[in-house]
């Protein structure tokens, strides 16, 4: 198949360095609410890349579930695909896809375990379907048809029917904390505008236009 004429013309903005606030977190969280005002569904929805320790990048979307200045949180099963790499290279790349606005974010930064009362205090939140399905996948493990889950979905849903549903201690989050961002406008004839925050040894971060 060839896709060399399938060409969109990037006219929705620019961005100028006087408009972009000295802090990526407030940068991050202006574009993260205007994602929001433009209706883009999941606007959450990122890309995470990770390595392994033999130097194998993997690929995958993921839900941002809430960040600040400190990071931002995902959860996932700690015995995943994803997991494991962390485990082996904490270094990380997230992206957020905003098409609609002809816009995306890159962040570089280290995965941490968040602490298990963090991870509870938000497996509270998740709806019933949601806890129970914490627990009934073994995620990126291999199975030989999607009726085991299903039969072992019910079985939890009889185990935990009365009362509350505990915390997987295989389940939890994991904090990206930031070390480089790039903000991303596209521009006509490709000529884009972008943008990368560096943190400093001082805790500062300097400013910088990238070429497109």
């Amino acid at each position: 198949m060839d896709l060399s004429n399938f060409r969109e013309e990037y006219l929705k903005g620019q961005l100028h360095r006087k408009d972009l606030a000295e802090n990526p977190f407030e940068q991050f969280q202006t574009w993260f609410e205007q994602a929001l005002k433009a209706g883009i569904p999941e606007p959450n929805a990122f890309s995470l890349a990770t390595v392994n320790a033999q130097g194998r990048p993997s690929l995958r979307t993921v839900l941002l579930k809430y960040f600040d200045q400190t990071g931002f949180v995902f959860f996932t099963n700690y015995g995943s695909h994803k997991a494991h790499d962390i485990e082996e290279n904490p270094q990380v790349c997230m992206m957020l896809p905003w098409v609609m606005l002809e816009r995306q974010v890159i962040i570089y930064g280290k995965a941490v375990k968040v602490s298990r009362a963090e991870s509870l205090k938000y497996f509270l939140t998740r709806p019933k379907e949601s806890q129970l399905g914490a627990w009934v996948s073994q995620q990126s493990s291999v199975i030989s048809g999607r009726k085991l889950l299903e039969m072992k979905l019910m079985e939890l849903k009889n185990k935990f029917s009365k009362g509350e549903i505990p915390l997987p201690s295989f389940w939890g989050g994991y904090r990206i904390i930031p070390d480089t961002f790039e903000f991303w406008q596209g521009g006509p004839g490709r000529v884009h505008d972008r943008f990368m925050y560096k943190l400093q040894e001082d805790g500062s971060w300097t400013i910088e236009r990238l070429q497109p």
